[in-house]
């Protein structure tokens, strides 16, 4: 992974509380149990649920460090609403997303919400450690790709938007039903075959959407569908 950060990671006396937040127990403590095997100075746990289930345990439990699934129990982009909770509230846990893969959109999403890193599956494990440890040090985990993406849209930039209640009475029935179908973590090719369309169509449908609701992303419409 190509990476800008400050140096490779040091070895301090501080243990470093690492959360790990999954869809599923068996992908939380595979991580679990190989950052137990390196050599840095983890104190970590594990678990999987849902946004509001993972955003309770890190309040209880005060992580240093959380690696967050974008995809958890209640969805496949509610890791999203987790970091918007995490931000929302001033949390000190420093939000590492992991993204399944680095979709563009994710990634600026990622940054958006408030991650200090992002990190993809596709990655090498060896660089998780040194991911956690920068991150811990106050500094942004992030790639050179990352890094074009952002500064790309850096100019045109806006905060992340909740629409206001009551937005879904501007929509048509089928608007309202592809708000469904994206909700459920579905793209648009998966939709464009639900709905025997066109994924022409689903764009075009998915664009006047973000019209009447005041969005810009799936992220966007998918965290307002959860606070509905």
């Amino acid at each position: 992974m190509n990476r800008i950060d400050s140096g490779t990671a040091t070895f301090s006396g501080e243990r470093i509380r690492v959360a790990i937040a999954e869809s599923s127990w068996m992908g939380s403590q595979l991580i679990e149990s190989a950052l137990k095997r390196c050599r840095q100075n983890f104190e970590v746990f594990a678990f999987a649920g849902g946004s509001d289930e993972t955003f309770r345990e890190f309040e209880k439990t005060q992580p240093h460090v959380a690696l967050i699934s974008s995809g958890l129990r209640d969805g496949s982009l509610t890791g999203f609403k987790v970091l918007q909770q995490l931000r929302d509230s001033q949390s000190r846990t420093l939000p590492i997303m992991l993204l399944d893969v680095a979709e563009r959109d994710l990634v600026i999403d990622a940054f958006r919400t408030g991650a200090r890193g992002v990190f993809t599956r596709a990655d090498s494990f060896s660089a998780l450690p040194r991911c956690i440890c920068a991150v811990h040090r106050g500094e942004v985990w992030v790639s050179n790709y990352q890094i074009e993406v952002l500064l790309e849209l850096v100019m045109r930039l806006r905060p992340l938007q909740i629409a206001k209640p009551g937005g879904m009475a501007l929509l048509t029935r089928r608007e309202q039903e592809i708000v469904r179908l994206v909700a459920e973590g579905m793209r648009n090719e998966e939709i464009s075959q639900r709905l025997s369309v066109t994924e022409h169509t689903i764009r075009n449908y998915l664009s006047h959407i973000f019209d009447k609701l005041g969005m810009s992303s799936r992220v966007e419409l998918v965290l307002y569908t959860l606070s509905r």
